[in-house]
């Protein structure tokens, strides 16, 4: 083969074989694997491949440089809402080639079609700034972010397992008390037996298969009937143990220590980043069980710490700087507890005589807004009649009449257009919005007031982790990106650099991306991911 270092080359690993399409020749290489190590990591190679940090996880050895374009991440950003992006189904959504299945050593070829034609349309919709800018270094940070993994104390889990099948052990025992007998208290169909025959509790749902039993009907019932919450705690008692501390242990005894985790870039529609196997973005967050479980997660090193940089309220300071709401604005720009400044003016009271209940209202209201929640939805999340759900909308709309302004705008723009777009330019189609199908149609239309704000948090975060990582880098400090959950990033610090990496990781964070109104970061360490300590 000639120089690789001239221009573009498509490659495509397969286990320990390298595939490399020359586009001059026509042609396709084998390599050695003995030089599969060398060309990876050799950054004056620029290279075109698909989906190549997820084809490299196993062979954490090896250092990914020079990946220059990823024709699976372009495929996302051209479009997020494909369901498949694989190289066959894009072959055949973009190029017209009907495949199933591509053999591995054709695969560096059809790459190379797919780059000459998301190229083009990255440029044609503006993508190629934040293509380049911030998604394909962010590839680098993921890569690290998986090689690295982070260090579980598998004592803590193991502690925790048994004092998890205590608890289960006594709510069962308190069930089985209440309902006068055993039964097998994870067949749905026999605990709608005792609960709606034996015991004669008025169900509240009907299915298909009979009278259901799950969350929403239990927390409701409740309110009324012990057993239902008893049952309500063994389930989440047994949902802790199987889907997380024992997986966890499993995992991190097969690893030695260590938990490493998939951080996937294609996988939501919204442009945020979700992580799996395990998925740390779905380990409970209230309790004290849940704290108890987040307390295995330890720093590498003995002095070492856990440190946490999370964005303050920063979907409504999106949502500040895209409406250009005054009202919301001068609330943000003067460091206002936001959700107590809505309830003053939900409820027409100084902030002194703002109460607890009252706030929570407006938080809920303040989200609610965010999501394109409906009165009736809202009127569910409040627990409030629809009348009074839509008079706190109402209400809310007044104070802050550009966001109403700005909800009515995006929407019609979606309308028009068929998509909404992020501050950054990142662009969520929005197929169903002028669909005859009405539950489609207004969906699609809480999906654009949303999706600009969920996908501008991304961007943002996006942008703070790849200057991060390259802050870290060049000041050759050794603490590492260890967990993106969120809007949270999680760092395992080596002790003499604890105050070092909190003032980068809070600059970087609150100057990625320039708004209207302050964002602001919330900084704080321990010793594990459980007790973290705010710094002031």
């Amino acid at each position: 083969m000639e120089d690789l270092s001239k221009e573009p080359f498509s490659l495509f690993v397969s286990g320990q074989e390298l595939f490399i399409f020359d586009q001059r020749k026509n042609c396709i290489y084998q390599i050695e694997p003995r030089d599969l190590r060398n060309i990876l990591q050799d950054r004056s190679i620029r290279k075109i491949s698909h989906g190549l940090k997820d084809r490299l996880f196993s062979l954490k050895e090896i250092r990914l440089e020079g990946l220059w374009f990823d024709t699976e991440i372009a495929a996302y950003l051209v479009d997020s809402s494909l369901s498949d992006y694989s190289v066959a189904a894009l072959a055949s959504h973009y190029l017209g080639r009907q495949i199933v299945d591509i053999p591995a050593k054709f695969m560096p070829y059809f790459i190379y079609q797919l780059y000459k034609v998301l190229s083009v349309k990255l440029e044609e919709k503006k993508l190629t700034k934040l293509f380049f800018e911030t998604e394909m270094p962010l590839v680098s940070v993921l890569r690290d972010m998986e090689v690295e993994g982070l260090r579980v104390d598998a004592g803590v889990l193991c502690d925790l397992s048994r004092e998890v099948d205590k608890r289960a052990h006594a709510a069962e025992t308190k069930i089985f008390e209440m309902a006068g007998k055993k039964f097998n208290l994870n067949s749905p169909k026999q605990l709608a037996s005792i609960l709606f025959g034996e015991l004669k509790i008025p169900p509240l749902k009907k299915t298909k298969t009979g009278y259901s039993t799950n969350e929403e009907v239990l927390e409701k019932l409740a309110l009324q009937y012990p057993i239902a919450e008893a049952i309500m705690e063994y389930r989440y008692l047994n949902k802790l143990k199987t889907t997380y501390i024992i997986p966890l242990i499993e995992d991190v005894e097969k690893s030695k220590g260590r938990l490493y985790a998939r951080f996937n870039q294609t996988a939501t529609g919204t442009g945020r980043l979700s992580s799996s196997s395990p998925n740390l973005q779905s380990i409970p967050i209230k309790g004290e069980l849940s704290f108890w479980l987040r307390r295995a997660f330890i720093p590498t090193s003995r002095d070492g710490y856990i440190l946490s940089g999370d964005y303050s309220q920063i979907e409504l300071r999106i949502l500040a700087h895209l409406s250009g709401d005054s009202n919301l604005v001068a609330a943000f720009k003067q460091d206002l507890d936001i959700h107590q400044f809505t309830a003053t003016l939900l409820f027409g009271v100084n902030k002194e005589e703002v109460t607890v209940q009252q706030r929570d209202i407006a938080k809920r209201v303040n989200f609610g807004i965010i999501y394109g929640m409906s009165s009736y939805g809202l009127s569910k999340e409040l627990k409030i009649a629809p009348i009074e759900a839509q008079n706190f909308i109402d209400d809310y709309f007044n104070r802050y009449p550009k966001v109403k302004e700005y909800i009515e705008r995006i929407q019609q723009l979606a309308e028009k257009d068929g998509f909404v777009g992020t501050i950054l330019g990142r662009q969520r189609p929005l197929a169903e919005i002028n669909s005859p199908n009405v539950q489609l149609r207004e969906f699609a239309h809480r999906q654009a007031v949303n999706a600009p704000i969920q996908g501008s948090c991304a961007d943002l975060i996006k942008v703070a982790m790849v200057r991060i990582y390259s802050a870290l880098k060049q000041k050759k400090l050794n603490a590492k990106l260890i967990i993106q959950i969120h809007d949270e990033l999680i760092f395992d610090v080596p002790g003499e650099e604890l105050d070092q990496v909190e003032a980068l990781v809070k600059k970087h964070m609150e100057e990625a991306i320039a708004l209207k109104v302050p964002i602001r970061v919330n900084i704080a360490y321990g010793k594990n991911w459980g007790e973290l300590k705010a710094i002031a």
